[in-house]
């Protein structure tokens, strides 16, 4: 059911050689960036008449309009299962205080007498949240895309989600987001909602249309054509990452419990055929015991067919055995994890000597499934790696450090030889001009 990766007996190789060994699913961004490119660019030039066609083609839904009805969004947390609700306020509930505590406060620093520099905080005017709707429906991620975005001070909040098709005619939810997708916007006090799905999302969100207005920004995951319409765009809005295909890593010693990591190994490779779930252990026992474990599992659970095997049976999946927990520390600072779980002795300061992953859930009772839901931190996390280099969404993501630089006379004269010196030295000359300008053209002597 899941391949093996035996590393143990020589020593490790280092960086990309190391990268290289590890499993890793294909997701060819650069690929479909060509065919996203005449849909993006048709949004561009037909607006919503186009989006209304690709909801015909691609979601198989008759739209008169993309906009949702506020009604419509009303509704839908009116008929919400209380249960659900329950469980969506509270979610909502951890990620406020979470994302509430990252707010950057405006620094200011006396560089010198009379010339100080602040840095202020600005959140972007206008985003576009993606939240997914096709092989399955995530409210979750609009409460962890609009969670931080509010919390950050955004303005302007639009969603966009797929169109799904009516459960039987008349459905009077046809041709609308998911329900739950529209309920979890309605908890949240976001009522610029559209019925639009894929990279023509992106295209309506970056250019605009007659009923959207453009955003500067555009986050939330989706499948490989949100991710391909990202890169497209990247440069005119700004993005959160080029979201790939889900993973788990899980470091784990003897002392793991293969019925938990087995389980939450599973619970990853539910989302998709692509995803990704990989054990690093120094312990053919637990390795053993793992494999057994996934079998009955798997056999009990949902997706059996057509996501979990594949994935767990694909190239993206392995267990991967290692000499040691310093070797397994190694590993999965390659991989560069979006999840990553320590199931070790001593779980926080392994965790803690940890340099890559999107986010790390420490011991045997912080499953990877809480941070989805309920543990308060954000899901939307950087995948294929791009977690040596990349952080997950936060009120950060949303905000803009501006410099305001603040000189008296003064403490203008009093450098004013350093930058002539080095304008001069980079043979921009006009450079120091403008300073001397102002001091009757001579270099002030202070």
């Amino acid at each position: 059911m899941i391949s093996r990766i035996d590393l143990r007996g020589d020593a490790l190789p280092e960086g990309g050689a190391l990268r290289d060994l590890l499993p890793r699913a294909e997701f060819d961004v650069e690929a479909a960036l060509e065919k996203v490119r005449p849909i993006c660019e048709d949004v561009h030039h037909r607006g919503t008449a186009a989006l209304i066609e690709y909801a015909q083609k691609f979601d198989g839904v008759e739209l008169s309009q993309v906009r949702v009805p506020t009604e419509a969004i009303e509704a839908a947390l009116e008929q919400l299962d209380p249960a659900v609700r329950a469980a969506l306020e509270e979610s909502i509930r951890r990620a406020r205080i979470v994302h509430r505590n990252q707010r950057r406060t405006e620094h200011t620093t006396q560089v010198v007498p009379g010339g100080t520099v602040t840095e202020k905080w600005v959140p972007v005017e206008r985003v576009g949240l993606y939240a997914p709707g096709g092989r399955s429906v995530y409210p979750s991620s609009v409460v962890m895309n609009v969670v931080p975005a509010q919390e950050a001070g955004v303005e302007s909040i639009a969603l966009a989600s797929p169109p799904q098709k009516p459960a039987f005619d008349g459905d009077p939810a046809g041709g609308l987001p998911h329900p739950t997708i529209l309920a979890a916007c309605a908890l949240l006090g976001v009522d610029e909602v559209y019925a639009v799905g894929g990279a023509q999302a992106v295209a309506m969100f970056a250019y605009g249309t007659e009923d959207c207005l453009p955003s500067n920004m555009v986050t939330g995951p989706g499948n490989i054509w949100v991710a391909a319409a990202k890169r497209y765009f990247t440069g005119k809005i700004g993005i959160d990452t080029e979201a790939g295909p889900t993973e788990i890593a899980v470091l784990a010693d003897s002392t793991a419990d293969p019925v938990h990591v087995a389980a939450d190994l599973i619970s990853q490779a539910e989302h998709d055929p692509l995803a990704a779930a990989v054990l690093v252990t120094d312990s053919a026992e637990l390795a053993d015991a793992v494999e057994k474990e996934l079998e009955p599992q798997v056999a009990a659970t949902k997706h059996v067919e057509d996501r979990i095997k594949p994935a767990l049976a694909g190239r993206q999946s392995a267990i991967v055995l290692v000499d040691s927990l310093e070797d397994g520390l190694k590993v999965v600072d390659a991989y560069g994890a979006e999840h990553l779980e320590i199931q070790t002795a001593d779980a926080a300061a392994w965790a803690a000597r940890v340099r890559n992953a999107g986010a790390i859930f420490v011991g045997p009772w912080a499953p990877v499934s809480l941070g989805d839901y309920c543990a308060g931190s954000n899901h939307v996390l950087p995948t294929g790696g791009c977690a040596c280099h990349s952080s997950g969404l936060s009120v950060q993501s949303f905000l803009r450090g501006i410099h305001i630089v603040d000189y008296t006379r003064d403490a203008l004269a009093e450098v004013t030889h350093h930058v002539v010196t080095l304008a001069e030295a980079e043979d921009l000359p006009a450079h120091g001009a403008a300073l001397k300008a102002r001091f009757g053209w001579k270099v002030p002597t202070v």
